[in-house]
C-alpha cells in the first residue's frame, strides 16, 4: 500500500449512503401508504433498513476514528465545521415553524375569531407540564456539561454518570411530552393553532429522541474506552446537538406555551 503523505482521510467507497437513501424513500412512501391504505409493511421495511444502515455506518466511523487513526486534527476540524453547519441548518428549520406561528398569532384573521389563541381553543397551562419539561431539559444541559468536563479531565466514571443522567432526563422529557399530547384538549386538525403547536413541538420532540439516541451511543463508547481527554469529538458533537435542543425548547416554551397562551 502506498504511503499517505497527508493528514486527510480519503474515505473508502461505502454502500451506506445508498441504503440510507433507499430507507428514507421507503419510510416516506410507507408513511403516505399508512395514512391512506392503513398498511405498515413499507414503513416497517424502511425503518428496519434505516436502523441497519445506522448501526453499520456508525460502526465504520467508530473503526476509522478510534482504531484506524483516520480522524487526525485536520479531519476533526472539518467534522467540527460540518456539525456547526448542520446545526445552523436545523436553526433555520425551526425558524420556519416560528415564522408560521408568529405570522398567524401576531395578526389573527377573522377565520380564527380575530384573537389568539383562536376562538374555541383551550391552550395548555404553561406553568404545569411545560414548565416541568423546561426544568428537565435545563437539568440535562447541566449533566451533559458535567460529563463533558469529566471526559476532558480524565474522570471516566463521572463522565459515565453524567451521560446516564442526561439520557434518563431525555427519556423523562419524551414521556412527559407524550402524556401532554395524549391529554391535550385540542388536536393537530384544529386549525392553524393545532397545526403550528404540534408540528413545532413534535419536531422538537423528535430531535430529543434523536439526541437521546446519540448520547446512548456515546455512553456505550465511553464504557468501551473509546474517548480520551484529547480525542472525543463524537461526544462533543452530541453535546452541541443537545445544547441546541435545549435552546430551541426555551424559545418554544416562551413563545408558544407562555406568550401564545
Amino acid at each position: 500500500m502506498a504511503h499517505q503523505s497527508h493528514a486527510y482521510h480519503m474515505v473508502d467507497p461505502s454502500p451506506w449512503p445508498l441504503t440510507g437513501a433507499v430507507a428514507a424513500l421507503l419510510m416516506t412512501s410507507g408513511l403516505a401508504i399508512w395514512f391512506h391504505l392503513n398498511s405498515f409493511i413499507m414503513i416497517s421495511l424502511g425503518t428496519i433498513l434505516l436502523l441497519l444502515t445506522m448501526f453499520q455506518w456508525w460502526r465504520d466511523i467508530i473503526r476509522e476514528s478510534t482504531y484506524q487513526g483516520h480522524h487526525t486534527s485536520p479531519v476533526q476540524k472539518g467534522l467540527r465545521f460540518g456539525m456547526l453547519l448542520f446545526i445552523t441548518s436545523e436553526v433555520f428549520f425551526f425558524l420556519g415553524f416560528f415564522w408560521a406561528f408568529f405570522h398567524s398569532s401576531l395578526a389573527p384573521t377573522h377565520e380564527v375569531g380575530g384573537c389568539w389563541p383562536p376562538t374555541g381553543i383551550l391552550p395548555l397551562d404553561p406553568l404545569s407540564v411545560p414548565l416541568l419539561n423546561t426544568a428537565v431539559l435545563l437539568a440535562s444541559g447541566v449533566t451533559i456539561t458535567w460529563a463533558h468536563h469529566s471526559i476532558m479531565e480524565g474522570e471516566r466514571k463521572q463522565a459515565i454518570q453524567g451521560l446516564m443522567l442526561t439520557i434518563i432526563l431525555g427519556g423523562y422529557f419524551t414521556l412527559l411530552q407524550a402524556m401532554e399530547y395524549y391529554e391535550a384538549p385540542f388536536t393537530i386538525a384544529e386549525g392553524v393553532y393545532g397545526a403550528t403547536f404540534f408540528v413545532a413541538t413534535g419536531f422538537h420532540g423528535l430531535h430529543v429522541i434523536i439526541g437521546t439516541s446519540f448520547l446512548a451511543v456515546c455512553l456505550l463508547r465511553q464504557v468501551k474506552y473509546h474517548f480520551t481527554m484529547k480525542h472525543h469529538f463524537g461526544f462533543e458533537a452530541a453535546a452541541w446537538y443537545w445544547h441546541f435542543v435545549d435552546v430551541v425548547w426555551l424559545f418554544l416554551y416562551i413563545s408558544i406555551y407562555w406568550w401564545g397562551s
